[in-house]
């Protein structure tokens, strides 16, 4: 059973995806509980190569399961450890010529910290409405509403500002 689809190597690992499949994806709307004890915040990533905000995700290695992929993905985008709940509807878009399917999963941090890295120099955590009008792509503000719903009491996502808000002056 070959590890390579296509032809030539598979890089580094050996392994890659079918040219024409979709490419593999997963992430999780990171939440925690705001810190007044309000409603709930949403963790948000900024990634410099493409200047947005978004949830925290990204490809999945080969054969490497979905939610465990998300979990690292979160841990590797933002320093935070998060227990998984329930999953959320799958996203479905296109890079380039390249289908694109993403799974995700509500996910409430329990620990760590942000460091800046090469693939996202900002974590901001938001209550859901500020994150509806933040993130960059449409699908990921859906995102929102799924959260909410899979989370009963979780709020109306209203509350402060932050003031470290993106054009703000903190």
């Amino acid at each position: 059973m070959g590890r390579t689809a296509g032809r030539g190597g598979g890089g580094a690992s050996g392994a890659r995806t079918v040219p024409n499949g979709p490419v593999r994806a997963a992430g999780c709307v990171l939440w925690r509980r705001a810190p007044g004890g309000d409603g709930i915040e949403l963790a948000l990533v900024h990634r410099p190569k493409w200047n947005d905000w978004s949830h925290p995700k990204g490809k999945l290695k080969p054969r490497e399961d979905a939610r465990r992929g998300a979990l690292r993905e979160v841990l590797e985008e933002t320093g935070m450890t998060c227990a998984p709940g329930p999953e959320l509807p799958t996203v479905h878009y296109r890079v380039g010529d390249r289908p694109k399917e993403v799974r995700y999963w509500a996910a409430e941090a329990t620990g760590g910290g942000f460091i800046p890295n090469k693939e996202v120099d900002r974590v901001w955590w938001v209550p859901p409405d500020v994150a509806r009008e933040v993130l960059t792509q449409d699908r990921d503000k859906d995102l929102v509403s799924a959260l909410l719903s899979a989370l009963p009491g979780s709020g109306s996502g209203a509350g402060p500002e932050p003031a470290d808000r993106p054009g703000g002056g903190g």
